[in-house]
């Protein structure tokens, strides 16, 4: 059976690479290249063809804008499934931006770094790999250093995500109260995604008015950070981007020191983490509720909600001893029963929880995949071992779904996953898992 996954998993990144260099999320639903998507797949690559995995990072990277930003989407192809494409988004408003490849004017999180240093120890062809780093790592320090000028208006060393979907998590329930302070036009548009899904497992057209109306602020002032940083509604700073931040941070940092030199680098890296690490603590991490949360920088106010992101620090290594043992508990507590699959993306105990809809409950195995690395670097082998275990159970299953229901009694009625099918991330993950 694992074999046959393999196999199955192998099947759908070939079939899901493009003869531009770049894998697809999935057919249908996603026809570009998405940023933490490449990331993901190129260490999934990394373990059985490095050439694609290299492939894979470098052509996002050729995507970069002039001031170290890395977009979110890259539209490399014309295509009618997916809204909104390149002319809603119009990011050559910005006079940085890329003009070989259209894209958005928003990114997500940042993976270059941790994707980097993961394919240097996957790697069997060490010297072959470092050159391709060496090639590469400036253009990764660049995106960090866009990151900590731009978007860390009050210098605390946390930078923030103005759209949700730069969050990655893009309908968690952790933005309701952000769109009950907004209200956006009524927009008319032509849905794409519930043609390929079923459109319970998606956002609703409301909440689709919020984001575009978020994107038609920021084209307003040409996608100027100042200007965001000012005026845009939505303004947060997110304890998973900022951890992935900081886990490449020190990815950045190992490397340096592989290849030697570039000590001015290397220090700004470790200033970074200085600062970064210590605000994150301070200010992200909520005793009352035993776990890390999300603050909304518009409204000057903690939003008090645990979901899966609530545990990420434990894979850039943030959290002290003591308060990793209690978001551990925190996450066994709520999430962990057994009559539920680590790790929902929302607190099931609460009432904004839905295990069908995409980031409102569902499993993902990208939080896994670091949900598992974290637990191993503190420790936690036995729980580290579940997350693993329940993962590769629900893919097994089911299939190489983009999410899944937590709770295990759904399975009895229907073998069902959610979202788009030979999903690319999925697949990547779950060869990193099985091979480490």
């Amino acid at each position: 059976m694992a074999t046959d996954l393999k196999k199955e998993a192998q099947d759908i990144l070939n079939d899901n690479f493009q003869a531009g260099g770049y894998t697809i999320p999935c057919k249908g639903l996603y026809p570009f290249q998405w940023k933490w998507d490449s990331g993901f797949i190129a260490l999934g690559f990394a373990h059985y063809d490095m050439e694609k995995a290299k492939a894979e990072m470098k052509t996002l990277l050729d995507a970069q804008w002039s001031n170290g930003f890395i977009p979110h989407i890259v539209f490399h192809q014309k295509s009618d499934s997916y809204f909104p494409g390149p002319d809603f988004h119009q990011a050559e408003l910005h006079p940085l931006s890329n003009k070989q490849y259209p894209s958005t004017g928003m990114t997500q999180p940042p993976v270059l770094g941790f994707t980097l240093e993961k394919m240097y120890k996957i790697a069997k062809d060490k010297t072959d790999v470092l050159h391709f780093i060496k090639e590469n790592i400036g253009r990764v320090y660049d995106n960090h250093n866009y990151f900590y000028k731009n978007r860390d208006p009050k210098n605390e060393g946390l930078v923030y995500i103005y759209h949700n979907w730069e969050s990655g998590t893009d309908n968690s329930p952790l933005w309701d109260d952000i769109w009950e302070t907004m209200n956006p036009p009524e927009y008319t548009f032509e849905r794409r995604d519930t043609t390929h899904v079923d459109a319970s497992q998606r956002p609703s057209k409301r909440e689709y008015d919020h984001y575009l109306h978020i994107i038609d602020i920021a084209k307003e002032h040409n996608y100027d950070d100042a200007k965001i940083a000012e005026l845009s509604p939505f303004l947060v700073q997110d304890p998973l981007f900022n951890a992935m931040l900081i886990k490449s941070n020190e990815a950045l940092i190992d490397l340096y020191k592989i290849i030697g030199g570039n000590e001015d680098k290397v220090a700004q890296l470790e200033q970074w983490q200085a600062k970064s690490m210590a605000s994150f603590n301070e200010k992200l991490y909520d005793n009352e509720l035993g776990a890390y949360i999300h603050y909304d920088l518009r409204n000057e106010r903690p939003i008090q909600f645990v979901s899966s992101s609530s545990f990420s620090p434990l894979f850039a290594g943030i959290p002290t001893k003591e308060q990793a043992a209690t978001i551990i508990k925190t996450m066994m507590d709520k999430f962990g029963g057994d009559d539920m699959y680590l790790c929902a993306s929302f607190d099931p105990t609460h009432e904004r929880f839905n295990p069908k809809k995409y980031w409102r409950g569902p499993v993902w195995i990208n939080l896994n995949w670091m949900l598992y690395y974290g637990l191993l670097d503190y420790g936690y082998d036995d729980i580290a071992a579940r997350v693993k275990s329940d993962s590769i159970e629900l893919l097994s299953k089911v299939g190489f779904y983009e999410y899944f229901n937590p709770m295990k009694a759904a399975y009895e009625v229907e073998q069902k996953g959610y979202g788009g099918g030979n999903f690319s991330w999925s697949a990547a993950l779950y060869l990193d898992l099985i091979n480490n």
